[in-house]
């Protein structure tokens, strides 16, 4: 890799990628060839990327070649993008969550989203690392850590700052230039959480806004992909490219009139203006000072563009007793479901499977034991007919919705709530299935621990948090927020 090919893909956008090709000044061969060329000189640090796709220069010079000769598809054309290991291929690479379960499973078909994105012409370059089973196997396991890739690391402190979870791959590759964007999934805080700690974009979108199917779940009622980048306008792309009615997933069928092809012309340098934000103040109660001066400077520079702060706002739910046994349930549930449709080659088709396999792996596949799978398959029985699941769920949404943002939204007419980083915001929007974005809001430089024990030091994110499909709204406001501070800026590697 020549200085000049690093120097110019390090922190270079979409569009200007774009430009690039429509103008002859690059190829798609040779944007992925650079980006290749950066994966082999610093992941080995990082353990981002789980797995690369051994076709991507292929099709990136079949995608060349179309360029010439039809035109581009639009701004994804020739682009490479990353995906989340638990995001279904029908190619050459595998799928499996990071688990060595799964490590040599190939997909029966591409997940939705893969189809989508293979139409817009993105080049599909790699699986990325993650945390195994999207962090619903181990009560110890850190962020990260999977059996099949080892521990990633956050490209701004290897081995010393927090990378976050679970789509961590997804976002320390983004946030190391090793990939123009990445597709992270969340059921709580997994796109938000590692996005805020890498200095990225994230979007968790409302629930049905983006398919499931062909994904890897945890719960049906939360789960959800996204994209991460390293602009607002860079995710808008990926986020516009994503969407679509699915049959495979009835939820997509709900409100397909609310889904954009094209979120860019929200997009506003001045969006903040006039914006009515509020502030959850109860969420702020356990930031260290050092944490909590990033989220006040935040709030200040959204009132010298404009926006009307009210603060505080209070939630009915927020000091209300929260139970997990929704993402309990139904994992066993869509575990079950999902390993049914394998390929019969693949050594497990239940949970139970999954678990007498780790423990017959022990060695390699339980360095922090699965005590979250066992309680998962003991204590429910896989059929979502449990009064306990039931009223779980129910009670779940009510909180989250009508006494949580729901009612904070209209009792202050407010066009969304502000948060720092996964602070409870990224938990409230997942139980509601509304939509998140985050954005790099500054740097904590402290070494104070949270309660929890996590490490409050590095990147911090701004969340901005809406009712269902306000991504238009969201984005204007992350938009504008990121165009007056310019927080983003690459790690040292």
């Amino acid at each position: 890799m020549t200085n000049k090919l690093a120097d110019w893909l390090v922190e270079i956008d979409i569009p200007r990628l774009q430009a690039a090709m429509e103008q002859g000044r690059a190829t798609s061969v040779e944007i992925v060839s650079g980006y290749l060329a950066r994966i082999s000189a610093y992941d080995p640090l990082l353990r981002s990327i789980l797995e690369l796709n051994p076709d991507a220069l292929e099709i990136a010079e079949a995608l060349d070649r179309e360029r010439r000769e039809r035109g581009s598809r639009g701004m994804l054309h020739g682009i490479p993008i990353v995906l989340k290991d638990n995001i279904d291929t029908h190619d050459r690479m595998h799928t499996s969550a990071g688990s060595l379960a799964l490590a040599d499973s190939i997909a029966p078909a591409d997940a939705f989203l893969a189809v989508r994105l293979r139409e817009a012409g993105a080049v599909l370059l790699g699986k990325a690392n993650m945390t195994e089973w999207a962090n619903y196997m181990s009560s110890s396991m850190w962020a990260g850590y999977s059996s099949r890739g080892g521990l990633t690391l956050n490209p701004y402190g290897p081995g010393k700052l927090f990378v976050g979870g679970s789509s961590s791959g997804s976002a320390a590759a983004v946030a190391a230039n090793l990939c123009a964007a990445s597709i992270g999934t969340e059921t709580s805080g997994s796109i938000i959480s590692p996005a805020s700690w890498n200095r990225l974009v994230g979007i968790k979108p409302t629930l049905g806004l983006v398919s499931r199917s062909g994904i890897i779940p945890i719960t049906r009622s939360q789960d959800t992909a996204g994209p991460m980048a390293r602009t607002v306008t860079d995710a808008a792309i990926v986020l516009g490219a994503l969407t679509g009615a699915d049959a495979r997933d009835p939820t997509t069928l709900e409100h397909p009139e609310r889904a954009y092809r094209d979120y860019t012309p929200f997009l506003r340098a001045d969006g903040l203006r006039g914006a009515r934000i509020g502030i959850p103040r109860y969420y702020c109660r356990e930031l260290d000072a050092v944490r909590l001066s990033v989220f006040e400077a935040a709030i200040d520079a959204l009132r010298r563009e404009g926006a009307v702060i009210i603060d505080p706002v209070s939630l009915p739910s927020e000091a209300s007793e929260w139970d997990w046994h929704v993402l309990r349930y139904e994992f066993k549930w869509g575990i079950n479901d999902y390993l049914s449709r394998l390929d019969p080659a693949v050594p497990v088709r239940t949970l139970r499977d999954v678990i007498a396999f780790n423990a017959a792996h022990a060695d390699r596949a339980l360095k922090y034991g699965q005590d979250v799978m066992e309680y998962a398959e003991t204590s429910t029985s896989g059929t979502l007919t449990e009064p306990e699941y039931i009223d779980s769920l129910r009670r779940s949404r009510e909180m989250a919705r009508s006494r949580g943002i729901d009612h904070a939204l209209a009792e202050h007419r407010l066009d969304a709530l502000l948060f720092l980083g996964d602070e409870g915001g990224s938990d409230l929007a997942a139980r509601a299935g509304y939509p998140s974005v985050t954005v790099p809001g500054g740097y904590a430089d402290t070494d104070a621990l949270a309660s929890e024990g996590y490490p409050t030091r590095g990147p911090q994110g701004i969340t901005f948090v809406g009712a269902a499909y306000s991504e238009p709204t969201l984005l204007r406001l992350a938009y504008g927020f990121e165009q007056a501070t310019r927080h983003r800026a690459p790690p040292s590697l």
